[in-house]
């Protein structure tokens, strides 16, 4: 693979700071997930890592049509884009099982599902869909020890399982496992901990069935667990990051092998010491919830940093005598999807050009509904 792949030949009409989006390194990811599950109807990435509508024809061109989203505009997106089976996998409170029945009235030749873990959740949207004399499918969301929302498998998850199916307005889609705890350098612990983890998922779902419900799907996996969770049949597998890809998943998830879709391209600002750059890449421009470091610099792996505010990151050096101001730098993110949650638009390279810019369309939290 060629060294500086990331590097672009118009660098001097791209302002800095740019997220590079390479959609043939893309198309080479999908092909790579399609070929890991052996059936593409068992994918339903997650449409929150890129949010554009330009990644959603390329995984339609590959012949994904099932796709998963955290909010309603993602889900808005997704279906003016051409997806025709929608998870909406985030509980929908205050006007947003109305806002989801807007979806189904503007779409319908759209399955929108949702996802929900409590009573009172069922209730709201059984109220919104009988007043709007729609039907929503809904997944019962379960809790495998994130801890974060869900219901753990068992008589409740049972109990609220049958509540979805006799409520007016919804239909029993199955079941919604998330296991974004589940992370671990080491593929034999990790596959351990899923196949516990997944242990009383796959006794709910029987259960189920045994007394007579429909569990028509499970869709789970986070992206650490997917080429575990891919090798059974019986699920859908929910990653996203695998999209794109970042230097978290990359560290994370050793096993994995999937390429760079997604660069931020920087400069060099200032050089406020001899042993110091300060770059253009601050808060505002990449994901920064975690420690450091936040992205690897090409060609400064071995930087330290030393500040990082809402639009500087200053990174210690001793290379630093032979990046002048203004020298392009290119760099990786840990964190892909709120990264590009920061960018009001994306740069596509093709051909190692900057040819199009793609508005991030779904990063708003509003479109239409």
């Amino acid at each position: 693979m060629q060294a500086n792949w990331f590097r672009i030949t118009n660098e001097t009409e791209v302002p800095s700071p740019s997220l590079l989006i390479f959609p043939e390194r893309i198309e080479e990811n999908l092909s790579r997930m399609i070929a890991c599950v052996g059936d593409v109807d068992r994918l339903r990435p997650h449409v929150k890592t890129h949010k554009l509508p330009q990644v959603i024809a390329l995984e339609i061109k590959h012949g994904i049509s099932k796709f998963k989203v955290a909010t309603i505009a993602e889900a808005e997106m997704t279906a003016q884009s051409g997806g025709s089976d929608i998870l909406v996998a985030y509980p929908q409170v205050g006007p947003g099982p109305n806002r989801l029945t807007e979806l189904v009235k503007k779409f319908p030749h759209v399955v929108f599902r949702a996802i929900a873990d409590s009573d009172c959740g069922i209730d709201a949207l059984s109220r919104a869909a009988t007043a709007e004399r729609v039907e929503i499918d809904v997944l019962l969301d379960l809790n495998l020890g994130m801890n974060r929302t869900g219901i753990s498998p068992g008589k409740e998850a049972e109990k609220l399982y049958r509540h979805i199916v006799s409520a007016p307005g919804l239909s029993a889609g199955g079941l919604h496992a998330y296991d974004g705890h589940l992370h671990d350098a080491d593929y034999a612990r990790l596959t351990a901990a899923a196949e516990a983890a997944f242990v009383p998922v796959w006794n709910l779902r029987d259960g189920l069935i045994a007394s007579g419900l429909s569990v028509p799907r499970i869709v789970a996996s986070g992206t650490p667990t997917f080429s575990i969770l891919a090798k059974r049949s019986d699920i859908e597998l929910g990653a996203g990051t695998t999209v794109l890809w970042d230097e978290g998943q990359k560290t994370l998830s050793p096993d994995l092998d999937f390429l760079s879709a997604a660069i931020l391209m920087t400069r060099v600002i200032s050089r406020p010491t001899d042993d110091s750059l300060c770059l253009d890449i601050g808060h505002k421009s990449v994901a920064s919830e975690m420690p450091h470091p936040r992205v690897k610099i090409f060609g400064l792996e071995d930087a330290s940093f030393v500040l990082h505010s809402e639009e500087h990151l200053v990174v210690r050096t001793p290379k630093a005598a032979e990046f002048p101001v203004g020298s392009v730098l290119y760099a990786m993110p840990r964190h892909i999807c709120p990264t590009v949650a920061l960018h009001s638009d994306v740069c596509a390279v093709r051909g190692g050009r900057v040819v199009e810019i793609w508005p991030v369309v779904a990063r708003t939290r509003r479109i239409t509904i």
